[in-house]
């Protein structure tokens, strides 16, 4: 840090910047904090980090600390005005007097019609491109009677530069990673599998929809203290054994067995419904991950009763089937005889066997048990709307 900087922010100051910045990478919503900081260090009327810039067909995405504008019209009238700003060597700061004279600058569209009226005459800016060829802008400005970004003001930008392009990676890539974690969650909860992640004191920390409702109904597994439990003790005795077992593997407590080993067990139900079929496993310990939030075990239940959420125009596509034929297909997933089905669909039985015929066809199988287990083991659930998870 030069002298000269040194004087413009104390360390502080700078290491108070960077802190917000950093504690967005885990909470987006603190970037407004982390801008607010950069307009006070700058001594900027506007400070705005373009997340997404605005377009014809996308309204964008971009943070601003000083007076928003007020009006979606007035946010979109810089389209209509190419600003100078554009096609920047990434990470490297930019002041109007890089690219034109005050009296081009003053003169130009983009002043006249979406800086000069807002406040805006001096502009530094800096184009970021992240490791996953995301791109982001940042813009630091101030009106007209303040001073001009200078060569000091230019190696403090430049300085924070590589911390906001860090801070920007970590927030993209965990957002990446959250993205494809939802799809593997919708992919099981569309699978009509309940999943329960516990932490390292056997205490619930996360929990999918199809385990919400399961451990509502409370018939053979419920909640209770904030912790799994069984209907009945014998099975209850064997669950929290597991659940033991399974917790250790993920602490490291025992060494010679392995960690990604799962066990299994049935679980009675109180109504006399099939047994759930419960399968606990370790998350596998990691030096970097400790505290109370640490994922230790997860618990895998099915239904065998619950019903396929087999969606009929996905069924259709995947199988070929008519609506008729894929209503029927559904039915007799679901565990309903020929003659229900048809029932239900409010069809003669004869139409029923005559669509059963032409899904046999269609399917290449001989035999209803064939169809059922096709039909539940096929992809289509996946292509339902996961609700409430």
């Amino acid at each position: 840090m030069t002298e000269a900087l040194a004087t413009r922010v104390n360390l502080s100051e700078f290491s108070h910047a960077l802190g917000t910045l950093y504690e967005t990478a885990y909470e987006p919503s603190n970037w407004q904090r982390a801008v607010d900081t950069l307009r006070d260090m700058f001594r900027a009327n506007f400070v705005t980090l373009i997340v997404r810039p605005e377009s014809d067909s996308d309204v964008g995405n971009m943070i601003t600390a000083g007076k928003v504008f007020e009006s979606r019209h007035e946010k979109r009238v810089q389209y209509n005005y190419p600003s100078p700003f554009v096609d920047l060597i990434s990470d490297r700061v930019y002041t109007i007097g890089d690219l034109m004279g005050e009296s081009e600058w003053r003169a130009s569209p983009f002043y006249q019609h979406f800086c000069g009226p807002y406040g805006v005459f001096h502009v530094m800016a800096a184009d970021i491109r992240t490791l996953d060829d995301g791109e982001f802008k940042i813009r630091v400005t101030r009106d007209e009677e303040a001073d001009a970004f200078d060569e000091t003001d230019r190696q403090l930008l430049t300085l924070l530069l590589p911390h906001l392009k860090r801070t920007l990676n970590l927030q993209t890539r965990m957002y990446a990673n959250e993205s494809v974690g939802l799809l593997y969650s919708e992919a099981v909860s569309r699978m009509m599998v309940a999943t329960i992640v516990l932490d390292e004191k056997a205490q619930i920390l996360e929990q999918n929809q199809i385990a919400r409702t399961l451990l509502s109904e409370g018939d053979g597994l419920k909640r209770t203290q904030g912790r799994l439990e069984a209907a009945y003790p014998g099975d209850n005795r064997a669950l929290q054994a597991l659940i033991k077992d399974s917790l250790a593997r993920s602490a490291g407590e025992k060494p010679e067995s392995d960690p990604t080993i799962a066990e299994a067990l049935s679980l009675a139900r109180p109504s006399g419904r099939v047994s759930l079929g419960v399968v606990v496993k370790a998350v596998p310990p990691n030096d970097w991950v400790s505290g109370r939030q640490r994922p230790a075990a997860i618990v895998y239940i099915r239904d065998a009763e619950q019903k396929s959420q087999a969606p009929l125009k996905v069924t259709q596509k995947l199988f070929g089937l008519t609506q008729a034929e894929s209503q029927l297909a559904v039915h007799l997933a679901n565990g309903l005889s020929l003659e229900e089905a048809a029932e239900e669909l409010g069809i003669r039985h004869n139409t029923a066997r005559a669509h059963l015929r032409s899904i046999f066809s269609k399917t290449g199988v001989r035999r209803q048990t064939e169809l059922v287990r096709i039909m539940l083991n096929s992809v289509s659930a996946l292509g339902q709307p996961v609700t409430g998870s």
